[in-house]
């Protein structure tokens, strides 16, 4: 039933509306919001709207601790207040019914009372003697009678216990200040306004304890609003100040803890400014990628001379599964191009390694493994991979530049830094950092520890990893180990009870909204390089980051322009990958294949020794030094060949190689070793090596890359060879057809003297034809 009589509150279209008057014999209502605004309607138009409701301040029909709020159970009673309510349901059923169960086939020995007999009282007359009983029993045992609130029960007690029992239930005869409403602590604006001053002064300030935020708020109090000690006026009445713990629960409620840094405080105050209040609910595999690199915390062995190093962790983890999805190990920090080749990765299955059983496989629901085999081309473990929506990142510079900016065009995917001091933006791959620390990295010979008071005694000699060993126990690891492992306290909302890992969520996942199986193509790779802008030389071919580049697919262009406009008018587009610089990738404007050019000072056959974009600039650096201009490639790789080999004498370079010098080297064969595993197999066919060569083992699994590492001795030699097998090819490109030995001096006289006699064993074979001849002449 709604009560129409002023003052009475309404909810119209979810906004509150206050009856100013009413017309029942017309059928008129005016109402007024709370801006002041009118609105005449009639009764039929409020009845019949579907939107409007009487509101739960003014109703009359609701007991205070209903009144705008969710209807009060028997839950929200402590245990407590709930045998209470059920001693007074019994003394009203006894009222009632003249047994205290209320039902007389559960009546106890001496039921029913002749007080409470209902065949000859009436129902006033028993409230009466249960009034009467009531107050007996509080005067025997008042504390009693106190602590179950029936020392002062009346006649209309339990009226009204009986009328709220028929309209809630047995919570109807609960105490309603036992449901009062939860409205904290009571604040005068004269407080609210001191606490918000003092914080913003505190803002401002070193760091305070709550004991002196506390006596600037008495400051404060005195000074503007006065106090019985110092009052502006006679007129200016006391403000009643709390005391410090209740002012420190306010504080605690209203500005959360004071345990961060002031600096960090003013800058988290000053970023709150400007955020939006929207949270991203992650629900889905790929919406939201968290990527981070570490240094790992082992101590590993690399693969050309094995000496001990330190190698860089890049890590992609799915925030909603928790699933590694891509990883990469770089023995030089990170850069762009390792971050693009991480996005790849977790865009393409990850194949079986030959020692994996079956229970590493693709074993996902919903797509069988055969399917997803026939589409990859090689048999697939069980990791999940997708194409990421939005990949977060801190704000390291490999993360911020127009590399990242035109993968992320590539891969249509959006590639956002996390909020400066917000660390719920990704904290997840951070946990994931010390779980795997925790749970692998602890345990390895080679453990540095957290902290250098913590480090063993050598943890260098203690290595005995190499690269590819680390990267194949990693992988192995995050497949068999990881992903099936059960969570802890980050179950889904959904279930947040159940025993959930990696792969359950990503099945779960795939039931519900399905697997888009797209794999990209091979073309990614040569896609996800650095843009070079440049010209095709007639003759010389292209020039990128000092180096002339050829090959057969220039032909057509030579001399041509490309028709392009914009900023980069009439210029080509090339790919190069910094990883390794002998190669770079060109896209047929026509056909639109892919060719590979080679560096044209790069040797015909043999073998190159890797060498990075550092390396050239230091080459570049001593020509101009030595006063040099070469105007082909082939004059610079000797200088190149001396800077690799340490700038010392190859027969002196074993001894004199530093640690320094080797580490260098290795990470450079390392860069050369991944940029060949990310291209496409049929990209480019190299000679075989003449002597092995460290590669560590890719993303395909392959134990081709597990080689035996170079000695210095061995690394000399090979430039050694590599010098000498490019000086004899430019002497055999001097001077193509081959020349005949000279005679000896002893012919030359014989075969010109006429005094010369002829051998004795040719005396017998002259003819008599010849012999005429040689009298004639």
């Amino acid at each position: 039933m709604w009560t129409l009589e002023p003052g009475a509150e309404l909810i119209v279209g979810g906004a509150a509306w206050r009856v100013q008057s009413c017309l029942p014999h017309l059928g008129r209502v005016t109402l007024i919001d709370e801006e002041g605004g009118s609105w005449k309607t009639s009764v039929s138009e409020l009845i019949h709207r579907p939107d409007c409701r009487p509101s739960t301040r003014t109703r009359t029909d609701l007991s205070a601790a209903d009144r705008g709020r969710q209807p009060k159970a028997m839950d929200d009673l402590k245990q407590v207040e709930r045998d209470i309510v059920t001693l007074r349901l019994e003394h009203l059923r006894e009222v009632e019914t003249g047994y205290r169960s209320g039902d007389p086939l559960d009546a106890l020995p001496h039921e029913p009372r002749p007080q409470y007999d209902p065949d000859t009282t009436t129902l006033t007359q028993r409230r009466l003697a249960k009034v009467q009983e009531l107050r007996r029993a509080a005067a025997e045992a008042p504390t009693q009678a106190k602590t179950n609130g029936l020392h002062r029960v009346s006649l209309r007690t339990l009226v009204r216990w009986d009328t709220g029992r028929g309209k809630s239930g047995p919570v109807g005869v609960a105490d309603d200040r036992w449901l009062r409403e939860a409205s904290g602590h009571k604040i005068s604006p004269e407080l609210r306004e001191a606490l918000f001053a003092v914080h913003a002064e505190a803002q401002h300030r070193s760091k305070l304890t709550m004991r002196e935020k506390e006596r600037l708020i008495h400051q404060y109090m005195r000074e503007v609003f006065g106090s019985e000690d110092n009052a502006k006026s006679a007129d200016v009445q006391e403000v009643e100040i709390p005391g410090y713990d209740t002012l420190r629960a306010i504080w605690k409620d209203w500005f959360g803890s004071d345990g961060a840094r002031q600096r960090y405080a003013r800058s988290a105050a000053k970023a709150k400014g400007y955020a939006t209040g929207q949270h991203v609910v992650v629900h889905r595999p790929g919406q939201v990628v968290a990527l981070d690199t570490m240094l790992l915390p082992v101590k590993v062995l690399e693969n050309v001379f094995g000496d001990p190093v330190s190698v860089h962790l890049t890590l992609a983890l799915d925030v909603y599964t928790r699933s590694i999805v891509a990883f990469r190990l770089s023995l030089v920090s990170d850069t762009s191009m390792d971050v693009a080749m991480v996005l790849r990765d977790m865009m393409m299955p990850l194949p079986m390694r030959p020692d994996w059983g079956k229970d590493m496989e693709w074993a996902y629901p919903g797509v069988p493994g055969t399917v997803v085999a026939d589409f990859a081309g090689h048999e697939v473990a069980g990791l999940p991979f997708f194409a990421p929506e939005t990949v977060t990142t801190d704000h390291g510079s490999v993360y911020r530049n127009h590399h990242l900016v035109e993968v992320q065009r590539v891969i249509k995917a959006n590639i956002k830094p996390s909020r400066v001091l917000r660390p719920t933006d990704k904290w997840s791959v951070e946990r994931t950092f010390g779980a795997i620390q925790s749970l692998v990295f602890g345990i390895l010979p080679g453990y540095q520890g957290i902290d250098t008071a913590d480090r063993g005694v050598d943890p260098e000699a203690d290595a005995c990893l190499t690269v590819a060993e680390m990267e194949h126990l990693i992988a192995t690891w995050v497949v068999k180990i990881w992903q099936n492992r059960r969570f802890g306290s980050y179950a889904p909302s959904w279930d947040p009870s159940g025993a959930h890992s990696p792969n359950s969520l990503f099945a779960a996942a795939m039931a519900q909204g399905g697997f888009a199986l797209r794999i990209p193509s091979a073309e990614l790779y040569y896609q996800l390089l650095p843009r070079h802008k440049v010209m095709i030389h007639g003759k010389r071919g292209v020039k990128i980051k000092n180096l002339w580049y050829d090959g057969d697919a220039l032909d057509p262009y030579r001399g041509e322009l490309s028709r392009r406009g914009g900023r980069h008018k009439n210029k080509y587009v090339f790919h190069r990958d910094p990883r390794d610089p002998c190669f770079v990738f060109f896209q047929d404007p026509r056909t639109h294949d892919w060719h590979t050019l080679r560096w044209t000072g790069l040797p015909q056959d043999g073998e190159m020794p890797a060498f990075s974009d550092a390396r050239v600039r230091e080459a570049m650096r001593e020509l101009r030094k030595r006063g040099l201009a070469p105007k082909a490639d082939a004059e610079l790789l000797p200088v190149l060949l001396e800077l690799i080999g340490g700038n010392v004498p190859v027969d002196q370079w074993p001894t004199q190689l530093s640690k320094k010098q080797r580490t260098e080297h290795a990470r450079e064969v390392a860069q050369a070793a991944a940029a060949a595993a990310d291209r496409p197999s049929d990209a480019i066919k190299r000679e075989p090596p003449t002597r092995p060569v460290a590669i560590p083992a890719a993303r395909e699994g392959s134990e081709d890359g597990k080689v035996v590492p170079l000695r210095p001795k061995e690394r000399a030699q090979q430039v050694h060879d590599a010098v000498n097998g490019e000086r004899q090819r430019r002497r055999e490109a001097a001077v193509p057809d081959q020349l005949l030995p000279p005679p000896d001096l002893s012919e030359r006289l014989r075969t010109s003297s006429l005094l010369a006699l002829p051998d004795d064993d040719s005396d017998d074979d002259i003819t008599a034809g010849e012999a005429e001849e040689e009298a004639s002449q």
